[in-house]
């Protein structure tokens, strides 16, 4: 008589316990009670404007851009967007005071939301100057929605004319945080 060694035993007992352990049924329709609250964070804008690009005769002067911001075109993005949160830092090194407005404007260039910040001339020393969080929910949402064009106008205050030798820059770095809701 064969003895059968006691590994074998062992690994069918296993496999019999294993016929006879619990479960349960498996519920698909969980699926359907998804539901997924995605945050993206991504930079907005960024400039950095060499003082001796501001060429002036030392009165208040302008700088305007735009540029198109197509991110509400996206059908997806558009429907599940819940909230945004728009975060600003501005560094001047120029003995200069400014006045940053950023435009919201729609596809005929209206201007649906206009967001200003004041930035004092430079004192030595860091000069960095990080602004309240723009928070767009409900109404402030929508008017962000039908955003298709970001604007910036640049007003540079009167004082000393500002050249080709004057030292020192204007930056803007800025991020956006959207908040998502998919079902």
């Amino acid at each position: 008589m064969k003895l059968i060694p006691s590994h074998k035993i062992s690994s069918l007992f296993f496999l019999t316990f294993l016929f006879f352990s619990c479960s349960s049924e498996l519920d698909f329709d969980q699926i359907k009670d998804l539901k997924l609250e995605p945050v993206v964070v991504a930079n907005l804008a960024y400039f950095d404007i060499p003082a001796n690009q501001l060429i002036d005769d030392g009165t208040i002067n302008i700088a305007y851009d735009v540029r198109n911001f197509t991110v509400f075109k996206d059908k997806f993005f558009n429907e599940r967007l819940k909230k945004a949160e728009f975060d600003f830092e501005i560094e001047n090194t120029i003995d200069r005071t400014f006045s940053l407005n950023m435009l919201l404007m729609n596809d005929q260039n209206e201007v649906l939301q206009t967001i200003s910040f004041p930035v004092p001339s430079y004192q030595g020393g860091s000069n960095v100057i990080k602004y309240p969080t723009e928070v767009f929910e409900n109404e402030r949402l929508a008017l962000l929605k039908q955003t298709t064009k970001i604007g910036f106008v640049v007003l540079v205050a009167s004082g000393d004319p500002l050249n080709s030798q004057s030292l020192g820059s204007l930056k803007l770095k800025s991020s956006a945080t959207a908040y998502l809701v998919i079902e």
